[in-house]
């Protein structure tokens, strides 16, 4: 008998999370709880020579709304040569072409999706794949503005959001983000049984073995996963990662 073939190949995006113009990355979207990593422009190239072909790169001042890094973000996504998926506190129009004129290939939506439904159905309308919609979860509930928020049901929200042709969902679990144990396979399953746009799985990839058992998940319609704290803190190193997503 021949082994079973391999699941089909699962995009990773390294995380540069920006935070006073340094590269950190939270616990549960703590601020200060995850550790400080240098100069992000830094950190990007480092991704980006060891092979990576996307990069999702979050301004968490923006998120947190206490600030900006947009022109460090903008040089960052100027001189790389890779894909970039840009987040960060993108809730207005002003913010949303700022962000799309860095030259990213897309950006993630989050709050903004949640409390100004009118105004993301417009920039989905108008912007089609080049708008994602970030999903952060508790249970089913989400969470907003920094995480320090509930944002409604995610089904509900869902719904809405595919009824108005969003492209893609950025999925994070809340309770793992940086926690180092594991995915939330369980929720990735549900939220692509209930949708047919690809998903992007974020929060608590731990091991190669978490790799593996999201790659697991693509035919049924994860696309790719945010890696980040795993990365940061050595568990393993990027080009294993990509042997293990599948990179031809």
């Amino acid at each position: 008998m021949s082994a079973p073939a391999p699941s089909p190949r699962l995009e990773l995006l390294p995380a540069v999370d920006v935070q006073g113009g340094r590269a950190v990355q939270l616990v549960q979207g703590v601020a200060g709880s995850g550790g400080e990593f240098g100069d992000p422009w830094q950190a990007a190239l480092a991704w980006q020579e060891q092979g990576a072909e996307w990069l999702h790169l979050v301004d968490l001042d923006a998120a947190f709304g206490r600030g900006s890094n947009r022109e460090l973000l903008a040089g960052i996504v100027g001189r790389l040569d890779i894909r970039v998926e840009l987040s960060g506190g993108i809730r207005d129009a002003e913010s949303l072409e700022a962000a799309l004129a860095t030259g990213c290939r897309r950006v993630n939506l989050g709050t903004a999706a949640l409390e100004d439904p009118e105004w993301t159905a417009a920039a989905i309308a108008e912007h089609g794949d080049r708008v994602a919609v970030g999903l952060d979860v508790r249970g089913t509930t989400l969470a907003a503005r920094g995480w320090t928020k509930d944002g409604g049901d995610l089904w509900e929200t869902l719904e809405r959001l595919d009824g108005e042709g969003c492209a893609r969902y950025v999925v994070t679990d809340v309770n793992k983000d940086g926690m180092l144990k594991g995915p939330n396979l369980d929720l990735l399953r549900e939220v692509c049984a209930r949708t047919d746009r690809p998903v992007v799985a974020s929060g608590g990839v731990s091991t190669l073995d978490d790799i593996e058992a999201i790659r697991e998940l693509v035919p049924h319609g994860v696309e790719g996963a945010i890696v980040g704290s795993a990365l940061y803190r050595g568990a393993f190193t990027l080009p294993d990662a990509l042997d293990v997503a599948g990179r031809p």
